[in-house]
């Protein structure tokens, strides 16, 4: 019975299944999205994802080392999707490509890219790939996210980027990509992201940018970028981040910026952009970082500030803008940082910016800034630097300063501060640098900044200051630099590291200071000195006060007969028919000193000759070394140039600066006329260099030195001087060198004001081989002849010897490629400078190429073509960029503008 039943079972099961098997090819005709498509499917993504998989195994056996192949572990067999880095879509298809920070070591030259056609992403940043672009990744269309930044990746751009039109985000800032920037670039309009920031790219920006009205972000800084910025970038008004500094951007800035409410960071320093800053930007209420320094921006700061609500830093330094300060800045209450530095700022410093508490950064130095420092500067409890420097800001130094105990930086210098210096500056326990010089402070040293054990630096030079140090300067063991020149300080000077191995040009011209330092009595001997002063002046007192008298009768006498037979012209405080003033004196010097101190002009002290005069050296009977330049005198008995004469006189008198002699008197006579400088004590800059042992003396690391010494004095005869001053007479026998070869620039007989709107038509000056060459073919003088000059000067310089041929051939055609074959453009560096001493390495390298890059640039034909002193300035003393090859490989063709670059 069981058997009968199991049977019909068995065959009704074998009819059912037989059954089933009719009915499935009709369910997958009438069901094409069933199993039996996914199984089709699988058979093509098999075939694909093989081929996808030979592609990227193909790529990674390319790369170099056994590290690359150890992090790629994971990439075996046919099946891609379970791969590190890779994912897949829902078809199977590779779809992402992510291996960014691994350290993959390699080139893009073995990856076949038509073998993943479905790519969205490829993500291989931060790694150490090299090599050019690929001109094959145009045929990843429908790639979406390309990252190839922070690699090692030559070359240019190539043209074929400009098919992948699905690209939203293209970043391959941080290479060493060369050449222009192709305009198929516009094709790309959906582009939310373009960085192409830090590589070597050059030539103006292509009009076909301005497509890409949907950018978000823009990164083009760090690159050689000349011409104009797109106008209509931020057309869409979306654009959020947007840096284009460090290139040679000229021309205006973007309209499109105006009407631009989401921006969020903007940087353009480092550029020559010009225009009117009152006009060209809009409100930006988003707006956490701008800075627009060292450009030729002009106008006032009329913003709406209220209007800035997340401003956390505004740069604006180096440029030329004018008016004041509005006191409305004080609305930006989250600023941290403003910088406003060597503008033509004028007015007060409004008491409104001490609304801004979280301010860490005030920086304001180099303006026309006067006033009193306002008291309110307490409430900016987080203040860690303080510069004011280089204004005429007047008053006393207020005690509230103590309240900014965070304070790291403070520099008042070279305002006219009086007063005394307040205690309290001795409550600013973080302070490392100080710097109060070049003010009229009196009064004795408050014994509380000996509290600043975190002081690194102090300058108090140039002041009034008087009486002892104090003894509680022992106790400033971060102490590493000091200068209290220039007053009237006396008694010991503190046994600490900073004094004792502080040079003797830190202490001189003070009333009686005493110690074991070079140039300086021993404290012993002084006091020794005085007490037996103290008997002498006793015992001669009163005969001294009959002589007196007797003196002052003959001496009204004597000076009633000269004055009738002498012409005489005198400068200082206090005037007197035979005497001038030497600034750091309370005497009046004789003129009668100066001729005996020169032995009557003997040749003997004869130091240099000028065309406009002889150089002697002379001891005045202070002790004080100086430099008597007598002026030549004509058939006449008068002077060759009177003009000339009082052009030195009247330019000199109103200058200080660090890097240009000081003018300390003059006298004019009948029979004889001279100036009185400070003595430098090498020389110039000329003999230096022409002596052998001298030259071998002067290292790369000085001689880059005086390079930015000559560069610093002239960006202030320029910049800084109202009215701007031309010295028309560059050369290396107006440079000198003091005892530690800081370069000061001397000489000033054909200096000639650059008064604004003039066309400064003049006489020929200057020395030949320094000249700039639009000289000879009219006589128009602005700034870019001495750029031109200061460009000779720095080759002479680095070649130990004037260029000669090198700089007419370099200049004869603004270094085109066929004038530059006279002297043979391939020629090494390493041939070409100075052969007395060693090689240049690493960080001096560095400078020596750049320095010499700068050189160049200033010695092109078109002046208009050449920097600023003050562009040139501020690039001596940026971070110095990496060489692109061993410095001995370094061809003069590597250093050669590519462009040209208007100033």
């Amino acid at each position: 019975m069981m058997s009968f039943l199991q049977k019909p079972f068995s065959v009704f099961l074998q009819v059912l299944f037989f059954l089933l098997l009719m009915c499935i090819p009709t369910f997958f005709a009438f069901h094409p999205n069933s199993s039996a498509t996914s199984f089709g499917a699988a058979k093509y993504a098999v075939a694909e994802g093989n081929k996808e998989a030979e592609a990227l195994l193909k790529w990674k056996a390319s790369l170099d080392d056994n590290h690359n192949q150890a992090v790629l572990s994971s990439w075996v067999g046919s099946s891609p999707c379970k791969w590190l880095g890779i994912t897949c879509d829902n078809s199977g298809s590779v779809a992402n490509f992510s291996l960014p920070h691994f350290g993959l070591r390699g080139t893009l030259h073995s990856f076949n890219f038509s073998s993943l056609p479905n790519l969205l992403t490829l993500n291989l940043k931060n790694n150490s790939l090299y090599g050019t672009i690929p001109l094959e990744i145009g045929l990843l269309t429908s790639l979406n996210v390309l990252y190839l930044d922070k690699n090692n990746l030559t070359g240019l751009i190539p043209s074929s980027i400009g098919n992948l039109r699905n690209l939203s985000f293209l970043n391959i800032a941080e290479n060493n990509l060369s050449g222009f920037v192709p305009p198929v670039i516009g094709q790309l309009e959906s582009l939310v992201e373009l960085s192409l920031h830090s590589n070597n790219l050059n030539g103006s920006l292509p009009p076909e940018m301005n497509n890409l009205t949907h950018l978000m972000i823009l990164h083009l800084f760090s690159n050689n970028f000349t011409g104009h910025l797109p106008q209509d970038l931020c057309l869409g008004g979306l654009l959020v981040n947007f840096t284009a500094a460090l290139n040679h951007f000229s021309g205006p800035i973007p309209k499109s910026l105006r009407n631009c409410p989401r921006l969020f960071r903007v940087r353009l320093e480092w550029n020559q952009l010009t225009g009117n800053i009152s006009e060209d930007f809009g409100l930006y209420p988003n707006l956490n970082y701008m800075d627009l320094s060292h450009n030729d921006l002009y106008g006032e700061l009329t913003w709406k500030w209220g209007g800035f609500h997340n401003l956390t830093s505004l740069k604006l330094s180096n440029n030329n803008i004018t008016g004041e300060i509005p006191s409305e800045l004080g609305k930006a209450t989250r600023l941290q940082v403003i910088d406003l530095s060597s503008n033509l700022l004028k007015g007060t410093i409004p008491k409104e910016l001490a609304q801004l508490k979280a301010l860490f950064n005030l920086i304001l130095h180099n303006n026309h800034l006067f006033g009193v420092l306002p008291v309110e500067i307490q409430m900016l409890s987080q203040l860690r630097a303080l510069n004011l420097a280089s204004n005429n800001l007047g008053g006393s130094i207020p005690k509230q300063l103590g309240e900014c105990s965070n304070l790291l930086q403070l520099n008042l210098s070279h305002n006219k501060f009086i007063g005394s210096i307040p205690s309290e500056i001795g409550f600013l326990h973080f302070l490392g640098n100080l710097d109060l010089s070049g003010n009229l402070l009196a009064g004795e040293i408050p014994s509380q900044i000996g509290q600043l054990n975190q002081l690194e630096t102090m300058n108090l030079s140039h002041n009034k200051l008087s009486g002892l140090i104090p003894t509680a300067f022992v106790d400033l063991v971060s102490l590493t630099d000091i200068d209290i020149s220039y007053n009237e300080l006396e008694g010991p000077i503190p046994k600490i590291k900073a004094f004792i191995e502080a040079p003797y040009e830190a202490f001189i011209n003070n009333s009686g200071l005493c110690g074991n330092v070079s140039g300086l009595k021993p404290c012993t001997l002084l006091t020794s000195r005085r007490k037996s002063n103290k008997i002498v002046i006793l015992i001669l007192f009163p005969l001294l006060g009959s002589l007196l008298l007797l003196l002052i009768m003959v001496g009204c006498l004597y000076f009633h007969r000269r004055t009738s037979r002498e012409r005489v012209s005198c400068l200082g405080e206090r005037q007197s028919p035979h005497s001038f003033v030497v600034w750091g004196h309370e005497e009046e010097i004789l003129h009668e000193t100066v001729i005996q101190a020169t032995n009557n002009f003997n040749f003997n002290n004869c130091i240099g000759k000028g065309g406009y005069g002889i150089v002697y050296r002379a001891m005045l009977p202070t002790g004080q070394v100086v430099a008597v330049k007598k002026l030549h005198p004509s058939r006449e008995g008068e002077l060759v140039d009177l003009k000339t004469f009082r052009n030195e006189i009247h330019m000199l008198i109103d200058i200080r600066h660090r890097n240009i002699v000081k003018l300390y008197g003059f006298c004019s006579l009948i029979e004889h006329s001279f100036l009185v400088y400070e003595f430098i004590e090498r020389g110039n800059l000329k003999m230096n260099l022409s002596s052998e042992e001298q030259a071998m003396d002067l290292d790369w690391n000085r001689r880059l030195n005086v390079v930015k010494g000559v560069a610093n004095a002239l960006s202030y005869l320029h910049h800084d001087c109202s009215p701007p001053i031309i010295h028309r007479d560059i050369s290396s026998s107006n440079v000198l060198l003091d005892s530690e070869y800081e370069a000061h620039v001397s000489d000033f007989g054909t200096a000639r004001l650059l008064m604004p709107d003039s066309t400064n038509w003049t006489s020929f000056a200057g020395t030949f081989g320094y000249i700039a060459p639009e000289l000879a073919y009219t006589m128009r003088v602005n700034e870019k002849c001495d750029v031109y000059s200061f460009g000779v000067v720095t080759m002479e310089v680095i070649m130990g010897m004037h260029p000669g041929d090198l700089i007419s051939s370099l200049s004869a055609s603004a270094f085109s490629s066929s004038s530059f074959s006279q002297i043979n453009q391939h020629s090494l560096l390493k041939d070409v400078i100075d052969q007395r001493i060693p090689l240049p390495e690493n960080r001096v390298a560095e400078g020596v190429v750049s320095i010499i890059k700068i050189a160049f640039a200033c010695l092109l034909a078109n002046p208009q073509s050449r920097p600023t002193m003050r562009q040139v300035a501020s690039q001596l003393i940026a971070r110095w960029p990496p060489l692109p090859k061993s410095f001995s490989e370094i061809t003069l063709e590597d250093l050669m503008p590519q462009t040209t670059v208007t100033g």
